[in-house]
């Protein structure tokens, strides 16, 4: 069975609540996933017996991207992680009316594939609260490609 890692960093909840969709509908999909949040991780060896590497995190600021404040640990030891040649999906949840809508999500991209990493899908970039089926829909799509 193939393994997937989700890893979320979230403070309103939402993107947490997103991370457990998605680990639904992969689990759905055949796969066996582990969610955690990225207080609880650190970056060295992350990506070590895993097939997929999800990836959360919402975006916060106006004048500057900024990451939720759990992720932004991991993302600044994301080279210790072991993404090179690893498959790796990318969601988050924003509000549209700040100028850099999702900018984590990029940023987490942009890095990644930087590092190595095969982006399966575009990102899910969610404004406001998140649409189950939308989520589920994305992450059938990441499953299928992965």
């Amino acid at each position: 069975m193939s393994k997937a890692l989700i890893v979320y960093g979230s403070t309103t909840g939402n993107t947490e609540t997103v991370a457990g969709h998605v680990g639904a509908a992969l689990n759905k999909a055949g796969w066996e996933t582990e969610i955690k949040n990225a207080s609880d991780v650190s970056a060295a060896g992350l990506a070590n017996g895993c097939d997929l590497l999800l990836f959360g995190c919402s975006t916060w600021g106006d004048e500057d991207i900024e990451l939720q404040d759990d992720f932004v640990p991991l993302y600044d030891d994301l080279d210790k992680a072991g993404l090179s040649g690893k498959k790796v999906a990318v969601f988050g949840c924003g509000d549209s009316s700040y100028t850099h809508f999702c900018g984590a999500v990029d940023a987490i991209e942009q890095k990644a594939e930087s590092l190595g990493a095969v982006l399966v899908t575009g990102s899910l970039k969610i404004d406001g609260d998140p649409d189950k089926d939308e989520v589920m829909d994305w992450a059938k799509t990441v499953a299928a490609h992965a």
